[in-house]
């Protein structure tokens, strides 16, 4: 009887099942998703990009999805869902209600939930777990499952393009650096002509960034340019025309002072 009466005890049991979200096509997207979760959830404790389902009495998870007809919620046997990557369980209580009340709620979810009610937002998988367990009269999910939960499903999209934005993101930098580096050099060369030039010397002609303007700069240069990149001439290449120039204003200018 002792034996039974455990049995029944687990079976009353209210455990979640979490899964990372690696239903992608590709691979690189699924293991961003993998670092993501590692880095936020692993590490940090934030949180992640998860998919959620609930097992109680039967031994069968239940959970909700998209689907165009019918009804989002569907079932599989517990932590063998195919389509994402097996994390952890989670005990959250013991239910008090009967296995006919529990199978009355699962009806009552299911027409409730229809497959294209689905919302990223408002109404997915974790959303679907909370309510589950609060019918359940147990503890709801803890905060990290959900609390990336509006990325959740978007996280395909997110992770395919996120190495290109990264590359993409280097590059500019690269490029901001090396126009930097120039501007900053011909200045230097150039600083008792132009006063007011961000870079100055300390003595042994290196030039030094100033804090406002080198904040402007990593600005600009974290922002992708669709002009090609010009380099900044010195006085030395300027036409010829345009220092004959220059030189006869000055020679005015210092005649009217005379």
């Amino acid at each position: 009887m002792g034996g039974g009466d455990q049995s029944e005890a687990e079976m009353k049991e209210v455990i979640l099942h979490v899964y990372d979200v690696t239903n992608s096509a590709s691979a690189k997207a699924n293991n961003t998703i993998l670092q993501i979760n590692r880095i936020f959830k692993d590490r940090i404790g934030l949180g992640g990009i998860f998919h959620s389902a609930v097992q109680v009495y039967e031994d069968e998870e239940w959970s909700f999805g998209f689907c165009e007809y019918g009804s989002g919620v569907f079932s599989c046997p517990p932590g063998k869902n195919p389509m994402y990557t097996y994390r952890e369980c989670i005990i959250l209580g013991e239910t008090n209600l009967s296995k006919s009340k529990v199978n009355q709620i699962l009806r009552e979810l299911s027409r409730e939930w229809p497959g294209n009610s689905y919302d990223l937002l408002s109404k997915n998988c974790n959303h679907f777990c909370d309510l589950l367990c609060d019918r359940l009269e147990v503890p709801k999910l803890p905060a990290w499952v959900n609390r990336f939960a509006n990325a959740g499903d978007t996280a395909v999209e997110i992770a395919g393009n996120t190495a290109l934005r990264f590359r993409q993101a280097k590059t500019e930098i690269v490029t901001a650096s090396k126009v930097a580096y120039r501007f900053i050099s011909g200045l230097s060369t150039n600083s008792a002509a132009n006063p007011e030039s961000p870079s100055s010397s300390n003595g042994g002609g290196i030039p030094r960034f100033q804090g406002a303007w080198f904040k402007n700069l990593l600005a600009a240069g974290a922002k992708p340019t669709s002009t090609p990149e010009v380099p900044i001439e010195t006085k030395e290449a300027l036409p010829q025309q345009e220092r004959e120039g220059q030189s006869e204003e000055l020679l005015s200018r210092s005649r009217s002072d005379i």
